[in-house]
């Protein structure tokens, strides 16, 4: 009789085991699928293991997350929501409007986020006095990679301005390689783009097309030499310039077949997940014009309240990610850098350490990036870029067509906000 009372209090114990850990799982949908983005998600994995919660993956491939939000939106439409979510910048305060996300105003105040966190990612995560999200990284947009090899072989110096770009461009060339490593993608193109506005325009001017929304400021004149630079570069690019993936575009560089891409420095992340080290086989500077300036994007994860029986573990969840240690381990991974006030630079390689230190001298070197959701609505960023994709397949489209049409988007789609 005891021995039999003995398994049945093992097996309802097992079975009570069993429940909890259930319990304490969490899913969270993204679209980190690529061998960097991958690892930088086992780490939290792991991370999360040790504070006792299981990591349910729900990645959804696909560049940009275009898929992701597809999927994300229809289950919530099906109540089969995610415990948490990869969403980024204006999503954010859109999905707090419906009144669906956590409040993680209890894990901000404990571990001090208002003062330990960076002011743009801590606005980024708040809406009216609440915070509702936990951010993981800064990405810099405006960055553009160099084969080292070929820029030795050549005697070239990493370009500076546009002058340098072109006379090294040119001399590549010649060599028989690819100047500039590009993928027809929508959304890198208009990456792209993005950088070549902030480029012509700076911060302020930027704000004014994609942030503050001004019809008129489409048809400045500098918005006509980002466009007809977008253009010029094609002489660069590979013949024809095929819809690949951004991974696809890497590889060109990693290959040695490209000397150049001008691309998100999740690229950095992913020619070091192929085992390529940064200052040894590659380099970075910011993309001509912009050396002062950040085009960026923040990684944030959002938390579903549902009934709230997770309550509790997606706090916990919120909490370690922006711990210090987390941060430095998944930032490296990714190619980002911290959201963290006390971002230990002695950490970061060349590239990390400029960006982080460009992005923290404040609001008026920054950009929010259009492409990557941080500047302003999905109707606006589609709309944008289908139009950049447009003007650069149809070269028979006169570039004032182009910023009329632009300009009209704008105005059909209504003011956005005047500042983030």
């Amino acid at each position: 009789m005891l021995i039999a009372f003995n398994k049945a209090m093992l097996c309802a114990l097992l079975m009570l085991m069993a429940a909890s850990a259930q319990a304490e799982s969490l899913e969270v949908l993204h679209w980190w699928t690529s061998a960097s983005e991958r690892r930088a998600a086992d780490f939290l994995v792991e991370r999360l293991e040790k504070e006792g919660l299981a990591w349910k993956d729900a990645a959804i491939p696909g560049g940009s997350g275009l898929g992701a939000m597809k999927v994300l939106k229809s289950r919530v439409l099906l109540d089969k929501a995610p415990q948490a979510a990869q969403l980024i910048g204006p999503a954010i305060a859109e999905w707090g409007d419906l009144g669906l996300l956590l409040e993680l105003d209890g894990v901000a105040k404990q571990a001090k986020w208002g003062s330990s966190i960076l002011p743009t990612p801590y606005a980024s995560v708040r809406l009216r006095g609440h915070v509702i999200a936990a951010p993981l990284g800064v990405h810099r947009i405006n960055t553009l990679f160099y084969n080292q090899k070929i820029f030795k072989r050549l005697g070239l110096l990493p370009p500076q301005n546009w002058p340098e770009f072109e006379r090294a461009a040119d001399k590549i060339k010649r060599a028989g390689f690819i100047p500039l490593a590009q993928s027809g993608e929508p959304w890198q193109l208009a990456t792209l783009f993005e950088s070549l506005v902030l480029s012509e325009g700076g911060p302020a001017y930027y704000r004014d097309l994609f942030v503050r929304r001004r019809a008129n400021a489409f048809f400045d004149p500098r918005l006509a030499r980002a466009l007809e630079r977008l253009r010029a570069l094609r002489r660069y690019m590979p013949d024809p310039v095929a819809e690949k993936s951004w991974t696809q575009t890497a590889k060109m560089l990693a290959k040695d077949e490209a000397a150049m891409m001008m691309m998100g420095d999740w690229v950095k992340g992913e020619l070091n997940a192929w085992g390529l080290v940064t200052d040894v086989a590659f380099g970075c500077v910011a993309v001509p014009g912009t050396t002062d300036m950040h085009l960026y994007s923040i990684d944030t994860l959002v938390m579903f309240a549902g009934n709230y029986s997770r309550q509790e573990a997606q706090e916990k969840l919120a909490q370690l990610i922006v711990s210090a240690s987390v941060q430095a381990g998944y930032n490296r991974i990714k190619g980002s850098v911290p959201v963290r006030r006390d971002a230990d630079i002695r950490l970061m390689d060349s590239c990390s350490r400029s960006s982080w230190q460009t992005f923290v001298k404040g609001g008026m070197v920054q950009a929010p990036s259009l492409t990557h959701r941080m500047a302003s609505d999905e109707a606006l960023k589609d709309a944008i870029v289908a139009q950049v994709h447009r003007y650069f397949t149809d070269t028979q489209m006169p570039t004032s067509e182009a910023q009329r049409r632009m300009a009209g988007i704008v105005r059909a789609l209504g003011a956005g906000e005047k500042d983030i």
